[in-house]
């Protein structure tokens, strides 16, 4: 192909390609309110709560915390897309979820928008998004110890194959002996809340019966900057002795996500949370240690990511997957991709859209496709300069591969 057939051929084919969204925040119409959807929700995601307080300094938290949702919506979209220009890249996801469904938005009038997309029913919309975002489906975040999801799951459970499960298992990492309480509450023997051989039994137990229950694609944890798998602490133990070992022995992926720096301004609640460079070498040293566990690892400071391109080189059983949380801005995007590309080739899984409301994987994936496609048009023209021919075929292949989900079992 010439270099404008071949950009042609790559756009259309990333375009084409159904998604699989592996890591999301996203649940199925069956768990009610824990769906987070529509412009409301769309306008007052914790982005663009920061980016508030950017533009208005003089706001008091708890003035903002005191609206409603309308209110906190009406405040966000007056000061980021009326007095201002939507030009970071949450506010332009906005502008784009609202360009691909069909509303028009040139007059800035949020009272129209919300008007014009009354006129879905949850399911109708869920139906509209999938459809748009060309997403086949999405990976839910699903937490054993959550008092609102566990009812779901012990009566109804999720019938919608587009949202597939994942067992999150934050809290154990975060508060054990809160979640003691919690697993003895579920019926299993949890005698003390330090981590002694008969508790991590309990503890192995209750995650194979949630396990059992849900039938996750894998295990997951969000971890700390500073995460250390050396001192003996809860955590630690937690990691070593009951989260891998289940892994093992029901031959899931372990996903770590490692590098946040919970609340660094309380006051801003979910948008409080930072990050902080991590230590790959923990990476290496699971990876080394457990060659029968699959882990899948993504790092949230972007000055981790070359570290982790080569540890990921060196274990076949490291897959590093997603620009994640605050790395999901097209110019770190393009950077990730093509480094990952230029050391591991196709062994990578470029994204994932940490969606928290369901409107965002529209523009999540709009917005990455357009990346990611620019970055492998690049390097198929680098391939086809040095003599190597590249087919229709090749890049359904390789689109497929990276973004269809294949690599979460390889």
């Amino acid at each position: 192909m010439d270099s404008k057939k071949l950009a042609q051929q790559v756009t259309k084919i990333i375009n084409d390609t159904p998604i699989a969204d592996i890591h999301t925040h996203l649940y199925s119409e069956a768990f009610g309110d824990l769906l987070l959807y529509g412009i409301d929700e769309l306008i007052t995601y914790h982005y663009l709560v920061a980016e508030l307080f950017r533009y208005k300094p003089e706001l008091e938290y708890e003035t903002y915390w005191n609206m409603s949702k309308q209110q906190q919506a009406d405040l966000i979209w007056d000061t980021i897309f009326v007095n201002n220009s939507p030009i970071s890249e949450a506010a332009r996801g906005v502008v784009t979820v609202l360009n691909k469904l069909g509303i028009d938005a040139a007059d800035k009038d949020l009272t129209k928008i919300r008007t014009a997309l009354q006129q879905y029913s949850t399911s109708q919309y869920i139906d509209k998004v999938f459809e748009t975002a060309n997403v086949k489906y999405a990976i839910m975040t699903n937490d054993p110890f959550d008092e609102t999801e566990v009812p779901v799951w012990d009566t109804t459970g999720n019938s919608d194959t587009r949202f597939k499960p994942a067992l999150r298992v934050d809290g154990l990492l975060n508060d054990f002996p809160l979640c003691a309480k919690k697993m003895a509450h579920q019926g299993f023997k949890i005698t003390s809340k330090n981590l002694d051989k008969a508790v991590i039994t309990a503890t192995k137990d209750f995650l194979s019966s949630w396990i059992e229950k849900i039938k996750p694609l894998y295990i997951a944890a969000s971890m700390p900057n500073d995460l250390k798998i050396d001192d003996g602490s809860d955590t630690a133990k937690v990691i070593l002795d009951c989260l891998i070992p289940v892994a093992r022995e029901n031959n899931l992926p372990f996903a770590m996500m490692i590098g946040v720096k919970r609340q660094m301004n309380p006051d801003l609640r979910l948008a409080g949370d930072g990050v902080g460079k991590a230590d790959v070498d923990i990476v290496a040293t699971l990876a080394r240690e457990n060659p029968d566990v699959k882990f899948l690892v993504t790092m949230l400071s972007r000055e981790n990511q070359h570290e982790l391109c080569i540890t990921a080189r060196k274990f076949k059983n490291l897959t590093i997957f997603g620009c994640w949380w605050f790395l999901n801005n097209p110019s770190i995007i393009r950077e990730m991709t093509a480094e990952r590309i230029e050391t591991l080739g196709l062994t990578m899984i470029p994204q994932h859209s940490d969606a928290r409301v369901l409107d965002q994987i529209i523009y999540k994936w709009t917005h990455s496709r357009k990346v990611i496609g620019e970055v492998l048009t690049e390097k198929y023209s680098d391939i086809v300069e040095a003599g190597w021919p590249v087919t229709e075929d090749d890049i359904k292949r390789d689109v497929n591969m990276i973004l269809g989900g294949q690599l979460l079992w390889r």
